[in-house]
């Protein structure tokens, strides 16, 4: 990546957002709450847009936020605004006051235990790499990796766009308990789609890559021209017949399968049971060679903290351990309505590694023989009640261990919970999207539905 100069201030530096969270913290104890806890954030991003060569959007914003949520005992309301101002941080903890007053009580509702929260100051992840680019350098940079997809193949006749954009944001929480913290974090990102045609027919696709750092981006030609080939390798795709075969799920759609499990994990959907996954800790849920960790202090990950969206301090574990669930997803109040401990979730994981195993991608094309390899996924066809699962899919048909022609136009159905145990193998391909690392996964048998 190109030097740069250094990036625009935040709306609000450290000092500012701290103020303000105290403050309103502050009103709502003058005004009869029992506890209370704000967050105050302030951020700058731009992104650029170019297609076909010419600038197509350049966008700014540069926002700031206060949200305030007060407790009358059980008694809860929360409000927000955008204007940190003296008199609008007042009006936001009386319209917070308000609605508490006029609501129900709930007995999980309440700040977390005082011993779960993190003290002390949090040493630096790695998470604040401001890129600082000038508009001028992201359409370079932009038009750069347009061009290298375009490049690819002379069947590339039209583009969806490059987008550049970079991101900066700080933030402060604090609570009555005496909590108050924060850090800066940063995010950057390159992407690009484009459409390949041959006669009349037509595919598209895309690729993008997105870190903290800039510096540890995919170059741009290099993303422009993994956007092309795969745009171009899609060319001649065609419908199968209806087979109950293998599925391999390419590491750029494998982290769908994990977010379905998260959700189906996660306290919100467990009290309410509606998820497949009620009464499931500690029994095998997955295969044996399934071994999922969270990693909420990893340096540089996108979604690494030392406490949650409530001050609770976060830490490593082994959610999934040789297919067995050790633990679920839980905030505070999703912990007391099922009668167990906040896992400092409140706000969603923390950097999900599924554990790779010994095969790379064509190791796994060679293991599965004959199946289906799926590279992008439609539709949202999931129960999480049940976990029945069918999605509109595309890939590659495989036959002899080997990739022999592009897939389109099919369904691929089955059951979750039978899914999971069915793994058979991930690949060593690892990929990070955004709080999910994972390679490929092969899943044993599903029904692919096509002709």
């Amino acid at each position: 990546m190109p030097d740069t100069p250094a990036a625009p201030a935040l709306p609000l530096d450290r000092p500012a957002l701290e103020s303000a969270a105290l403050r309103a913290l502050e009103l709502a104890r003058a005004r009869g709450a029992s506890d209370a806890e704000a967050e105050t954030s302030a951020s700058v991003g731009q992104s650029v847009t170019v297609r076909l060569g010419e600038v197509e959007t350049v966008e700014y914003n540069r926002d700031k936020a206060l949200a305030v949520t007060v407790y009358f005992g059980q008694r809860r309301g929360n409000a927000s605004t955008s204007d940190l101002s003296a008199e609008s941080i007042a009006r936001t903890v009386d319209a917070a006051c308000a609605i508490a007053r006029h609501t129900a009580p709930d007995e999980a509702a309440g700040l977390p235990d005082a011993k779960r929260l993190y003290r002390g100051e949090a040493p630096s992840l790695d998470l604040f790499h401001p890129w600082g680019l000038p508009v001028e350098a992201a359409i370079a940079l932009a038009r750069e990796t347009e061009e290298a997809a375009r490049s690819v193949d002379p069947r590339i006749t039209n583009s969806e766009g490059a987008t550049v954009s970079s991101w900066d944001a700080d933030f402060v929480f604090a609570n009555s308990l005496g909590f108050v913290g924060g850090f800066p974090s940063s995010r950057s990102s390159i992407g690009c789609g484009v459409l390949a045609s041959d006669g009349e027919a037509m595919q598209r696709d895309y690729w993008y890559t997105a870190e903290r750092d800039p510096a540890r981006l995919e170059h741009a030609a290099s993303v422009g021209r993994r956007a092309g080939e795969r745009a171009v390798r899609r060319l001649g795709a065609r419908r199968v017949a209806t087979a109950e075969v293998p599925v391999l799920f390419e590491a750029n759609v494998a982290g769908s399968l994990i977010g379905h499990f998260v959700s189906a994990a996660s306290g919100s959907s467990l009290y309410r049971r509606s998820s497949f996954l009620v009464d499931a800790a500690g029994k095998p849920v997955f295969s044996p060679v399934v071994h999922l960790d969270e990693e909420p202090h990893r340096a540089g990950g996108m979604a690494s903290c030392w406490f949650d969206g409530e001050g609770v301090a976060t830490k490593a574990r082994r959610v999934v351990d040789a297919g067995v669930l050790t633990g679920y997803f839980l905030s505070t109040y999703s912990a007391r309505k099922l009668a167990l401990e906040s896992t400092g979730n409140a706000g969603g994981c923390h950097n999900l590694v599924l554990a790779p195993g010994a095969e790379d991608f064509d190791g796994l094309v060679r293991a599965m023989g004959r199946g289906l390899v799926v590279t992008e996924l439609m539709g949202q066809g999931v129960n999480p009640v049940t976990g029945d699962y069918s999605r509109g899919a595309v890939g590659f048909w495989v036959e002899g261990g080997e990739i022999r022609y592009p897939v389109e136009e099919v369904t691929i159905a089955g059951n979750l919970p039978a899914m999971y145990r069915g793994i058979a193998a991930v690949g060593r391909d690892v990929l990070v999207r955004g709080s999910r690392s994972t390679g490929s996964i092969l899943v044993e048998r599903m029904t692919v539905a096509g002709n």
